[in-house]
């Protein structure tokens, strides 16, 4: 009988999958950009099909596709791993093994993979926009600005204050007052104070409608509470309308229970009733989005923070 003189040391078992909160809170923001820039893709597609574009030319958009598909597979099979569950019900569908999974997708790569890929442009249209997007005097109404002058004309007019006492207050003219007042001028953060504070108004109810108007992003406070505040004040902008007559405003298409959710929590609710809400309160989606991609992402990270202990 042989016997082997010098044993080699006992194979380690193979760890199980990594937890990471954070890389998996990253893979899901990742995965909802390659979504949006499937939109972008496969409207060019849609647009070049029924043109006169080259084989070459559809070939193109055909191969950025697949490429976003490939990014997408990559994210997920991460976030899976980050989350804390097994490669296996992954490997099937994707024809593959384990092993090849992990060694496929190793998540520093994959990191930097993400992270510096180059995202697709959205066309500029040759022919005029849609009515809908056409600078009208409403749609202007819409945009960050005016929101702000809305609700500082409202906030003042409630104070009884006359526009020559708060010109004082602020060491300006009148006409300046009236032309901030009116949107035609931008708002100084110290102006918004002395106006704030001079109105009795509520200046953590104007400060997401300043930082919207003047492009600042929002840094220190937790992103769902943002969100639910920045909301609060479209409704303050938009004249208070109470829950009723928002449900109306929008042909009640959201629910009662979603619009208490949007201004008051629990969680942040899902993408169509925040859009719906901001346009119903007179405002642009496209400004509340990245609030609500922020918000979204922070609540899985806690609620997966949570789960792992």
């Amino acid at each position: 009988m042989s016997i082997r003189s010098h044993p080699g040391p006992e194979r380690p078992l193979r760890p199980g999958p990594a937890i990471d909160a954070d890389r998996a809170g990253r893979c899901t923001e990742s995965v909802r950009d390659i979504a949006e820039d499937f939109t972008v893709l496969a409207e060019a597609l849609m647009h070049s099909t029924y043109g006169s574009a080259p084989t070459t030319e559809l070939l193109h958009i055909i191969m950025g596709l697949e490429n976003l598909v490939q990014q997408a597979i990559a994210a997920l099979v991460v976030r899976q791993r980050s989350q804390g569950k097994p490669l296996s019900d992954l490997a099937p569908m994707l024809n593959r093994t384990e092993d090849r999974l992990r060694k496929k997708y190793d998540p520093q790569t994959v990191d930097q993979t993400l992270a510096t890929r180059r995202r697709p442009m959205r066309a500029t249209p040759s022919t005029q926009p849609p009515e809908s997007e056409v600078p009208t005097a409403k749609n202007l109404l819409r945009r960050p600005r005016q929101r702000l002058a809305c609700a500082l004309t409202l906030m003042w007019t409630r104070s009884g204050i006359s526009q020559r006492a708060l010109a004082e207050r602020m060491n300006v003219d009148p006409s300046y007052v009236s032309r901030m007042l009116s949107g035609e001028r931008d708002v100084s953060w110290q102006h918004l104070k002395i106006i704030t504070d001079t109105c009795d108004g509520n200046p953590d109810l104007m400060k997401p409608l300043w930082e919207a108007a003047a492009g600042v992003h929002p840094a220190g406070t937790e992103p769902a509470r943002y969100l639910r505040t920045y909301l609060r004040a479209l409704q303050y902008a938009a004249g208070s309308p109470n829950d009723t007559t928002i449900l109306a405003s929008a042909q009640h298409t959201i629910t009662a229970a979603e619009l208490h959710r949007a201004f008051n929590g629990p969680g942040v609710p899902d993408w169509p009733v925040v859009a719906q809400l901001t346009t119903t309160l007179q405002s642009l989606p496209d400004i509340a989005r990245p609030l609500w991609r922020q918000a979204r992402s922070s609540c899985e990270t806690t609620i997966s923070a949570e789960a792992f202990g």
